[in-house]
């Protein structure tokens, strides 16, 4: 009988025992609990930022190909190209979009002269002309299409400041020379 209370009393002192540390373990989880959560969201907002630049990248691509395909664009030709880079933005938020496309013609001494430019929802490029300095060639011409693009995470808004994205393509025309502007 004797043996039976000593074991009941060590069984008792084991789970007296298990509990302490079961309460150790909830007041260490409640420490890590937040900065684990913390990581966790913040590593969603990376994602979505790469993402977002991925898409800012191929907007600019996009538009600076369908506008390169014409030797001429009118004014809804150009909305639809725009339209077609905002596009690649989906399924995120385009208000913070904006685009900067500019015709470039180099003259016979290949310098650059801008032919036409059409800017949306951004501030112009102001070294437009000297990015494609290299790219001059005499009697040819270049498209420049910018696309800015404002990234606002999610989660990370009160540790990381919104990102600004922008991106530039380039592209010579396939039908000619210089891509004209016409009414």
């Amino acid at each position: 009988m004797m043996k039976v209370g000593f074991a009941k009393f060590i069984q008792a002192l084991s789970l007296g025992r298990l509990k302490e540390e079961d309460g150790l373990a909830a007041v260490e989880a409640a420490y890590i609990f937040p900065i684990m959560l913390t990581m966790l969201l913040g590593v969603y907002d990376i994602g979505n930022g790469i993402i977002a630049n991925q898409k800012t990248i191929r907007a600019s691509q996009v538009t600076a190909d369908l506008i390169a395909r014409t030797a001429e664009i009118d004014s809804a030709g150009l909305n639809e190209a725009i339209q077609g880079g905002q596009q690649a933005l989906v399924p995120l938020n385009d208000t913070t979009y904006g685009v900067d496309v500019v015709s470039i013609r180099f003259d016979s001494d290949a310098n650059a002269v801008i032919e036409w430019r059409e800017t949306r929802n951004m501030t112009p490029m102001s070294d437009v002309l000297t990015r494609v300095q290299a790219l001059g060639q005499a009697d040819e011409g270049v498209l420049v299409v910018a696309s800015e693009y404002t990234f606002e995470p999610l989660f990370a808004g009160f540790i990381v400041e919104d990102m600004q994205m922008r991106e530039v393509a380039f592209a010579r025309g396939r039908k000619s020379a210089v891509v004209e502007r016409v009414p």
